[in-house]
């Protein structure tokens, strides 16, 4: 993995920014979706702009091909089973709360990578980098508005979402040799094959009567906070590694925050400046500790 560059921290916030604007996407088309349907619905939509894209730029759609069983199951862990999980959490929590608990992705990344991948071994910088991020968003679990007895579970349940998104992440990096758009168009078509057939058995969404306000939160999230989005995950994960990618979680709780604030007017406190501080010497810390790897 070479050393990040601008680009690639111009990259990594601009996908935090949009993945902090799901959510209170997310909280909007709850209001006339299902958790399921949600899911669904990003994913489609997601995998309609890949299709075309692809189609458009002459990349063949390699869903069938001999690596389907890798497509199909990161389809499941990085896609449908994530999105499930936040869009049923949110239900109960706010959505600033949401972002925040996707603060747990680099501490899944962190073990996994140590475990899984040689680039990606543990080491004191590293270790205190996602220490100290860690405590930074951990800082904010002290406001009570955010979490309560009567939420917990479903605080719980958004907390599984990062968990898949990593172990998805950890999945891919067998297809890394895979160009970028191949990859999301092909387990995009994978998970809407998945979950198609789930969410009739369980649901039944033609009763549905989404408002129009629910419906474009729900085509921007299968658009732009999926389909684009996407691409830019891979493309960061494949140049930087799990880890460097990892660190977008601790940047989507301060957009989940500031959007939250002026979509949905939530409080912005103190709190929210001390754990921007953290991340910044957490991501700091880590990049250290790899050029500090490189010059050995």
């Amino acid at each position: 993995m070479h050393k990040a560059s601008f680009k690639d921290f111009i990259l990594l916030i601009t996908l935090a920014a949009i993945w902090g604007s799901a959510f209170f996407n997310i909280k909007i088309a709850s209001e006339d979706y299902t958790p399921m349907t949600l899911a669904f619905g990003r994913i489609f939509f997601a995998a309609l702009v890949m299709v075309v894209y692809c189609l458009i730029k002459g990349i063949r759609i390699d869903a069938f091909g001999e690596n389907w069983i890798w497509y199909a199951t990161i389809g499941l862990i990085n896609l449908v089973l994530p999105f499930f999980f936040i869009s049923f959490g949110i239900i109960k929590i706010q959505s600033n709360f949401a972002a925040i608990l996707m603060s747990t992705a680099p501490l899944y990344a962190t073990i996994l990578g140590h475990l899984f991948i040689k680039d990606e071994k543990i080491n004191l910088l590293k270790f205190l980098g996602i220490f100290i991020g860690f405590l930074g968003i951990v800082f904010l679990f002290s406001d009570d508005l955010l979490i309560n007895r009567s939420n917990i579970f479903y605080a719980f349940m958004v907390v599984m979402g990062p968990f898949f998104y990593t172990l998805g992440g950890l999945f891919s990096l067998k297809l890394k040799h895979i160009k970028n758009e191949v990859l999301t168009s092909s387990i995009l078509v994978w998970a809407v094959i998945i979950l198609l057939p789930i969410m009739f058995f369980f649901e039944n969404p033609t009763e549905l009567r989404p408002t129009w306000g629910s419906t474009i939160s729900l085509f921007y999230l299968g658009v732009v906070a999926t389909a684009i989005a996407w691409l830019m995950r891979f493309y960061i994960l494949q140049n930087n590694g799990l880890v460097f990618q990892s660190q977008v979680a601790y940047i989507i709780p301060i957009f989940g925050l500031i959007f939250g604030y002026v979509f949905l007017k939530e409080q912005i406190t103190y709190k929210i400046i001390i754990a921007l501080v953290a991340v910044l010497i957490s991501t700091y810390l880590i990049e250290k500790s790899k050029k500090a790897k490189n010059n050995k």
